[in-house]
């Protein structure tokens, strides 16, 4: 295992319940790349969005995760879109390994409340969709697919297996 452990994967996959249960496993630190943004800007992320946009919001994580590269013994839990961005996710990919949680889409939507996550406001089609457009990244950054087990303790579990390979 590299010096930091980066989850991606969809929004509600579970990245910040896991990667905290995970760095107190690991003795790392934990940092969810949105808290940190939310910290960093004094702002919630709805009000990010709807102040100055995806856009806007997508270049403070991009510099976030630039960052957050620099540290060791962290697990980075990322928002659902910095893999998106190769600018974003390469600084990390290079101080890490990145892990994709992969949690079936549908799933997600129907059992995650999507109150506070602006990209999750357009239903559950909409939903799908961004998971489709998002899959490609998560796979091409990953270095290993986690699927997400029946409980947060369990798929921690299978992600110190996972690294102990």
């Amino acid at each position: 295992m590299r010096d930091n452990v980066v989850l991606i994967g969809m929004m509600g996959c579970g990245k910040t319940t896991v990667g905290g249960l995970l760095a107190k496993k690991l003795g790392f630190a934990f940092v969810d790349t949105d808290r940190y943004l939310e910290q960093a800007l004094g702002r919630a992320i709805p009000d990010i969005f709807a102040r100055e946009g995806e856009a806007f919001f997508r270049d403070r994580e991009a510099e976030a995760a630039k960052e957050l590269a620099r540290g060791k013994r962290q697990v980075i839990a990322c928002g659902g879109g910095l893999p998106t961005r190769a600018d974003a996710i390469a600084a990390l990919k290079g101080s890490g390994t990145v892990l994709f949680l992969r949690r079936d889409p549908g799933e997600i939507y129907d059992k995650v409340s999507m109150a506070g996550r602006p990209l999750g406001q357009q239903g559950r089609e909409a939903f799908l969709a961004r998971y489709a457009r998002r899959e490609p990244a998560y796979l091409q950054w990953a270095d290993r697919v986690v699927e997400v087990q029946p409980t947060p303790v369990e798929t921690t579990q299978r992600i110190l297996e996972v690294l102990r390979k």
